[in-house]
Protein backbone atom coordinates (compact mmCIF):
# COMPACT_ATOMS: atom_id res chain seq x y z
CA UNK A 1 0.00 0.00 0.00
CA UNK A 2 1.00 3.51 -0.88
CA UNK A 3 1.50 5.66 2.53
CA UNK A 4 0.62 9.24 0.43
CA UNK A 5 -2.95 10.45 0.53
CA UNK A 6 -4.09 11.41 -2.95
CA UNK A 7 -5.12 15.18 -2.83
CA UNK A 8 -9.25 16.39 -2.95
CA UNK A 9 -8.68 17.14 -6.51
CA UNK A 10 -7.17 12.85 -7.24
CA UNK A 11 -9.67 11.60 -4.96
CA UNK A 12 -12.27 13.02 -7.16
CA UNK A 13 -10.83 12.09 -10.08
CA UNK A 14 -10.79 8.31 -8.52
CA UNK A 15 -14.45 8.35 -7.93
CA UNK A 16 -15.11 9.48 -11.65
CA UNK A 17 -12.35 6.94 -13.05
CA UNK A 18 -14.30 4.24 -11.20
CA UNK A 19 -17.89 5.44 -12.45
CA UNK A 20 -19.43 6.78 -9.57
CA UNK A 21 -22.37 8.77 -10.70
CA UNK A 22 -22.31 12.36 -10.20
CA UNK A 23 -25.42 11.93 -6.79
CA UNK A 24 -23.18 10.10 -5.32
CA UNK A 25 -20.04 12.53 -5.80
CA UNK A 26 -22.30 15.39 -4.95
CA UNK A 27 -23.39 13.39 -1.70
CA UNK A 28 -19.26 12.45 -1.31
CA UNK A 29 -18.57 16.28 -1.50
CA UNK A 30 -21.26 17.09 1.19
CA UNK A 31 -19.82 14.74 3.31
CA UNK A 32 -16.27 15.70 3.01
CA UNK A 33 -17.52 19.63 3.67
CA UNK A 34 -19.49 18.00 7.21
CA UNK A 35 -16.80 15.79 8.21
CA UNK A 36 -14.06 18.81 8.00
CA UNK A 37 -16.22 21.28 9.45
CA UNK A 38 -16.43 18.59 12.49
CA UNK A 39 -12.53 17.85 12.52
CA UNK A 40 -11.79 21.80 12.37
CA UNK A 41 -13.46 22.05 15.37
CA UNK A 42 -12.60 18.94 16.83
CA UNK A 43 -8.68 19.99 16.52
CA UNK A 44 -9.47 23.49 18.26
CA UNK A 45 -11.10 21.66 21.49
CA UNK A 46 -7.34 20.06 21.23
CA UNK A 47 -8.27 16.86 19.74
CA UNK A 48 -5.00 15.37 17.16
CA UNK A 49 -7.39 14.91 13.81
CA UNK A 50 -5.78 14.50 10.32
CA UNK A 51 -7.74 16.65 8.41
CA UNK A 52 -6.34 16.17 5.05
CA UNK A 53 -6.99 11.89 5.93
CA UNK A 54 -10.78 13.20 7.14
CA UNK A 55 -11.06 15.34 3.75
CA UNK A 56 -9.97 12.17 1.84
CA UNK A 57 -11.70 9.77 3.28
CA UNK A 58 -14.92 11.48 3.31
CA UNK A 59 -14.70 12.19 -0.58
CA UNK A 60 -13.76 8.57 -1.21
CA UNK A 61 -16.23 6.58 1.53
CA UNK A 62 -18.87 5.95 -0.69
CA UNK A 63 -16.81 4.62 -4.22
CA UNK A 64 -18.23 1.17 -3.56
CA UNK A 65 -21.50 2.42 -4.57
CA UNK A 66 -20.02 2.49 -8.01
CA UNK A 67 -20.85 -1.02 -8.22
CA UNK A 68 -23.38 -1.80 -5.07
CA UNK A 69 -26.11 0.22 -3.13
CA UNK A 70 -26.43 -2.62 -0.49
CA UNK A 71 -25.11 -2.57 2.69
CA UNK A 72 -21.97 -4.14 1.80
CA UNK A 73 -20.81 -0.85 -0.45
CA UNK A 74 -18.59 -0.01 1.83
CA UNK A 75 -16.83 -3.92 1.72
CA UNK A 76 -17.03 -3.50 -1.83
CA UNK A 77 -15.36 0.17 -1.91
CA UNK A 78 -12.49 -0.97 0.47
CA UNK A 79 -11.07 -3.51 -2.20
CA UNK A 80 -11.68 -0.99 -5.18
CA UNK A 81 -9.79 1.67 -2.86
CA UNK A 82 -6.98 -1.29 -2.22
CA UNK A 83 -6.96 -2.02 -6.42
CA UNK A 84 -6.00 2.22 -6.63
CA UNK A 85 -3.15 1.36 -3.86
CA UNK A 86 -4.64 3.81 -1.04
CA UNK A 87 -3.15 4.01 2.33
CA UNK A 88 -4.73 1.57 4.80
CA UNK A 89 -5.99 4.52 6.81
CA UNK A 90 -8.43 5.72 3.83
CA UNK A 91 -9.22 1.73 3.16
CA UNK A 92 -10.69 1.44 6.90
CA UNK A 93 -12.35 4.47 6.41
CA UNK A 94 -14.36 3.32 3.68
CA UNK A 95 -14.90 0.14 4.78
CA UNK A 96 -16.14 1.14 8.43
CA UNK A 97 -18.41 4.32 7.77
CA UNK A 98 -21.71 1.82 7.22
CA UNK A 99 -24.19 2.07 9.52
CA UNK A 100 -21.72 3.72 12.37
CA UNK A 101 -20.36 0.41 12.03
CA UNK A 102 -21.18 -3.56 11.42
CA UNK A 103 -20.79 -5.86 14.12
CA UNK A 104 -18.42 -8.78 13.91
CA UNK A 105 -21.88 -11.25 14.18
CA UNK A 106 -23.16 -8.78 11.88
CA UNK A 107 -20.47 -9.23 9.17
CA UNK A 108 -20.37 -13.18 9.73
CA UNK A 109 -24.29 -13.63 9.39
CA UNK A 110 -23.61 -11.17 5.81
CA UNK A 111 -20.93 -13.45 5.13
CA UNK A 112 -18.48 -11.02 4.54
CA UNK A 113 -14.35 -11.94 5.89
CA UNK A 114 -13.47 -11.59 9.50
CA UNK A 115 -12.62 -8.36 9.88
CA UNK A 116 -12.99 -5.07 11.35
CA UNK A 117 -16.40 -3.12 10.45
CA UNK A 118 -16.44 -0.38 12.86
CA UNK A 119 -15.07 3.22 13.09
CA UNK A 120 -11.92 2.72 15.46
CA UNK A 121 -9.64 5.89 14.98
CA UNK A 122 -11.33 9.52 15.24
CA UNK A 123 -11.03 10.04 11.42
CA UNK A 124 -13.03 7.09 11.00
CA UNK A 125 -15.71 8.30 13.40
CA UNK A 126 -16.11 11.26 12.08
CA UNK A 127 -16.42 10.23 8.39
CA UNK A 128 -19.36 7.31 9.56
CA UNK A 129 -20.79 10.31 11.98
CA UNK A 130 -21.21 12.90 8.83
CA UNK A 131 -22.30 10.28 6.49
CA UNK A 132 -24.80 9.58 9.04
CA UNK A 133 -25.37 13.52 8.82
CA UNK A 134 -25.87 14.18 5.28
CA UNK A 135 -29.18 12.80 3.17
CA UNK A 136 -28.44 13.04 -0.29
CA UNK A 137 -26.96 16.30 -0.06
CA UNK A 138 -28.23 18.25 2.71
CA UNK A 139 -27.80 18.20 6.66
CA UNK A 140 -30.46 16.43 8.76
CA UNK A 141 -30.52 16.14 12.67
CA UNK A 142 -29.39 13.27 13.97
CA UNK A 143 -32.79 12.69 15.99
CA UNK A 144 -34.10 12.13 12.34
CA UNK A 145 -31.58 9.36 11.05
CA UNK A 146 -31.48 7.68 14.58
CA UNK A 147 -35.50 7.03 14.21
CA UNK A 148 -35.43 6.18 10.74
CA UNK A 149 -32.65 3.40 11.30
CA UNK A 150 -34.68 2.49 14.52
CA UNK A 151 -37.22 1.02 11.87
CA UNK A 152 -34.84 -0.97 9.88
CA UNK A 153 -31.92 -2.07 12.22
CA UNK A 154 -32.10 -1.37 16.06
CA UNK A 155 -28.47 -2.24 17.06
CA UNK A 156 -27.50 0.35 13.67
CA UNK A 157 -29.33 3.07 15.08
CA UNK A 158 -28.23 2.52 18.98
CA UNK A 159 -24.69 2.62 16.59
CA UNK A 160 -25.27 6.00 15.72
CA UNK A 161 -26.81 7.28 18.95
CA UNK A 162 -23.44 6.38 20.96
CA UNK A 163 -21.75 7.56 17.96
CA UNK A 164 -23.25 11.27 18.35
CA UNK A 165 -22.72 10.89 22.15
CA UNK A 166 -18.73 10.71 21.38
CA UNK A 167 -18.57 13.25 18.68
CA UNK A 168 -20.93 15.76 20.92
CA UNK A 169 -19.04 15.27 23.95
CA UNK A 170 -15.63 15.60 21.81
CA UNK A 171 -17.07 18.88 20.51
CA UNK A 172 -18.46 19.77 24.24
CA UNK A 173 -22.18 20.47 22.80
Amino acid sequence: MNDKLPSREQAIEILHKNNCQLNVIRHCEAVARLAVDIAHKLEKKGQKVDLHLVEVGALLHDIGRSKSHDIDHGLVGAKIAESEALPDSVVEIIKRHVGGGISAEEAELLGWPKDVYSPLTLEEKIVSYADKRIDKLRRVPIDLEIERLKLEHKDAAERVRKLHQEITSLLGD
